[in-house]
């Protein structure tokens, strides 16, 4: 470790930045806070977004023996993914960082520009093996500020039996107007055709960005022609009627309720809702959502990176780099994403996940192609433009503007 990893001073913007919500991926009720550690007390902090895991569960016992390995004990405390992100900003204003923080993604650049993170040439973790893609996601300023435990990312799931009774052929949608094709056969049958969430939160813009992206859009630039025409790709859809207008209040949570009713051909939603998906009642496959013009869209990548905070005591490093390789080692991933539902950061690991079971192939070709919500170096920028671009899609689909002006007064609010 060397002097760059010494204290330095919170930055304002960053500070900021974390006012804005980040976390999508419905993580369980939160649990307490912390207690201060020693420099030299044998006991290490873990601070992690999975609350819903007790002291006794895999992922406990996961930390415990990593703990072992290195000789030391953990103490470890869960918190709500949004709630995380301002505790470990409030521990490191009070110099009181865990060792080991496992942060939502996009909230990796705001903690690294406000000085909360060591770069990876600094704590010396091994990204080599994770695909380029996802690593992005924990860069800002040319530099890595941890590694990925893994990843989640958006598809669409398919009604078999709806298509079916549609006359779908689900190999022909390939672009936005075969798709568009297939919901008009799909309402011409009587059936429900798409449901998402739009709603006013991160979740909307992280339901919209593959659109976005997929256009060939760029967040610097909300009211591209391009961008114009994915928010009016949705809004004709809801005009329509095939896509219902409950998705201006839809969850992911909520809209999957509506595709498990059975009735809708197709559901934007996550990595995570798979086990939910198999228990449906259904026959259902996933399709990586497409682009305008064909190919699979970018859409953006969901899960959490391992992080290593800055310590004043710097003789805690060496420990707390073997904590996090054991973490993010190809056992303890294979272990840990098939709890989380994710798709392993690494190539090796993602094989192994599809060896045993077949059914998130699609889901590992979709993360390849997925994108960080904070990638092209827009760190502490992206919440501003994200509430931006959620506000656009809300007054595009209510009717109160354009999709055109809507996008434009986003882009205006964001320069």
């Amino acid at each position: 470790m060397n002097s760059s990893s010494r204290k330095r001073p919170l930055k304002a913007a960053a500070v900021t930045a974390l006012a804005v919500v980040l976390g999508v991926t419905g993580c369980g009720s939160g649990s307490g806070g912390a207690g201060a550690k020693a420099a030299d007390d044998g006991t290490y902090t873990v601070w992690d977004p999975y609350p819903q895991f007790a002291k006794g569960s895999a992922w406990g016992k996961l930390l415990d023996s990593c703990g072992a390995k290195a000789g030391v004990k953990i103490k470890r405390t869960g918190f709500d993914t949004s709630d995380l992100a301002n505790k470990a900003l409030l521990a490191a204003q009070q110099d009181n960082s865990p060792d080991v923080l496992i942060v939502d993604n996009p909230v990796v650049s705001t903690l690294a520009e406000a000085g909360v993170l060591t770069t990876t040439d600094d704590n010396k973790l091994d990204t080599s093996g994770v695909d380029p893609n996802l690593l992005e996601a924990g860069r800002s300023g040319g530099k890595t500020y941890g590694t990925p435990i893994g990843a989640n990312t958006l598809a669409l799931y398919y009604n078999k039996n709806v298509l079916k009774e549609a006359g779908v052929d689900i190999t022909s949608v390939k672009d936005w107007p075969s798709l568009t094709a297939a919901l008009a056969k799909v309402k011409k049958a009587g059936k429900k055709g798409i449901t998402f969430s739009a709603i006013g939160t991160e979740e909307g813009s992280f339901q919209f960005l593959p659109w976005f992206w997929g256009s060939g859009a760029k967040l610097t630039d909300l009211d591209s022609p391009a961008a114009v025409s994915a928010l009016t790709l949705w809004k004709d859809w809801l005009a329509e009627g095939y896509a219902p207008n409950s998705v201006l209040n839809n969850t992911q949570t909520t809209s999957w309720q509506e595709f498990a009713t059975g009735d809708y051909a197709f559901a934007e939603n996550g990595t995570w809702q798979l086990a939910n998906a198999k228990k449906a009642g259904f026959d259902f496959g996933v399709l990586p959502i497409p682009g305008a013009d064909g190919g699979a869209a970018a859409a953006p990548t969901g899960g959490e990176f391992v992080t290593l905070p800055v310590q004043s005591e710097t003789g805690r490093y060496a420990t707390t780099q073997k904590l996090a390789a054991c973490l993010t080692s190809t056992q303890s991933l294979y272990d840990t994403d098939t709890t989380l539902s994710y798709v392993a950061p690494t190539t090796e690991v993602q094989n192994k996940q599809v060896a045993a079971d077949p059914e998130l192939g699609p889901w590992v070709a979709a993360v390849k192609a997925a994108k960080g919500r904070t990638s092209d170096d827009l760190g502490t920028k992206y919440p501003k433009i994200s509430e931006q671009l959620w506000s656009s899609v809300q007054s595009a689909l209510s009717g109160s503007k354009s999709p055109k002006d809507a996008l434009s007064a986003g882009q205006s609010a964001v320069e």
